[in-house]
């Protein structure tokens, strides 16, 4: 039996406006198993132009740079580069920086302190759609959701999900698994998946990550 070939390497672009960090991002992480380095950009609207041209499967940004910062960048990069993920690598650890980059649609926030090697396991499970967060960014995050239960009370969620999908979503932010939610609605894992992809769909989001946020700004919990 012919052995199954091994997976390609994900491609990773750096991007940090200060040269010697991100060259040196880009020699660590280049010498770490299944993972290749396919270029590196100094900003956010270099960030755009290199993904656009390299297409790589993952782009690690920095969130503050001159010019057009981390997060501008992610927005830009959703309707130039649709397919690339994107995880935050900075030293900023403030709420409002780990909230505006889950909100642009980042899979994850790290910082830059990261063993060499967890940085490339966490490349890689970005690049199968595994949101990744430092503990201080997900504490971060959990701080600054608590604190807005109901940011758009002018928006409604019962407007474009049904009763059951709504149920989903609830136990998404609860931070429930497909079996959980499973379990407890009483429906087979399958049919939580097909809900979970018409929630993203509908409601416009990436992934459980921005679902959850979306939960808990809707006061669905």
């Amino acid at each position: 039996m012919t052995p199954a070939p091994p997976d390609p390497p994900v491609r990773v672009l750096v991007v940090d406006d200060q040269r010697l960090i991100r060259e040196a991002i880009a020699s660590l992480l280049g010498i770490q198993p299944g993972v290749v380095v396919v270029g590196t950009a100094a900003d956010g609207r270099d960030a755009v132009e290199q993904a656009v041209t390299l297409t790589p499967d993952v782009v690690l940004m920095d969130v503050r740079m001159p010019g057009m910062d981390g997060v501008e960048a992610i927005s830009a990069l959703r309707g130039r580069a649709p397919g690339v993920r994107v995880v935050m690598l900075t030293t900023f650890d403030d709420e409002e920086y780990v909230v505006q980059a889950l909100r642009a649609g980042a899979t994850g926030y790290l910082l830059k302190d990261l063993p060499a090697r967890e940085l490339a396991a966490a490349v890689r499970l970005a690049h199968a759609g595994v949101a990744q967060f430092d503990p201080v960014a997900a504490a971060r995050l959990a701080s600054a959701l608590a604190g807005r239960p109901n940011a758009r009370p002018d928006a409604r969620p019962e407007d474009s999900l049904t009763a059951r999908e709504i149920d989903v979503l609830r136990l998404i932010a609860c931070g429930s698994t497909n079996r959980e939610i499973a379990g407890q609605l009483y429906l087979s894992e399958g049919t939580v998946k097909n809900h979970i992809s018409r929630i993203l769909s509908r409601l416009g989001l990436r992934d459980r990550t921005q679902a959850a946020v979306y939960a808990r700004d809707h006061g669905l919990l």
